[in-house]
């Protein structure tokens, strides 16, 4: 069994199998894990299609399962993984996040404030916000 950390969610991946550099995972249950769904024209997710490079199917693809790991790098996604616990992370790609610093937008974040009252940034969508954090390290 792997852990998986993908898309700032934490998945339990009984049906994994882990080959060097390669975590592959059920077909069946890539969609609930991943976001992703293997169809005739690629790898897809909501209005998303990546086809796969010809000639190359076999790194991505077997009989009943995915590598999500060579899928990542092929998208740009740091790949990361711990042997010894069978953890693996994948990261947002560097254009996608250089993408999302460049609309100078901040990412949405849900915080209490200090009587544990949530706020959402969101929430403040068109007025000032003054955000104060402080760390004790």
């Amino acid at each position: 069994m792997a852990t998986l950390l993908i898309n700032s969610e934490c998945h339990a991946v009984p049906d994994s199998a882990e080959r060097d550099d390669a975590l592959w995972l059920e077909t069946e249950t890539l969609d609930a894990t991943t976001g992703w769904t293997l169809k005739p024209a690629g790898v897809c997710r909501d209005e998303v299609c990546v086809p796969l490079p010809n000639g190359r199917e076999s790194e991505f693809v077997n009989s009943d399962s995915f590598n999500i790991a060579a899928f990542a790098r092929y998208m740009g996604q740091p790949v990361l993984h711990d042997r010894a616990r069978q953890t693996w992370a994948v990261g947002e790609a560097a254009e996608t996040r250089a993408s999302a610093l460049r609309s100078l937008y901040a990412p949405d974040f849900t915080l209490p404030d200090m009587a544990g009252l949530e706020h959402t940034l969101s929430d403040y969508r068109g007025r000032k916000v003054f955000l104060v954090s402080w760390a004790s390290w």
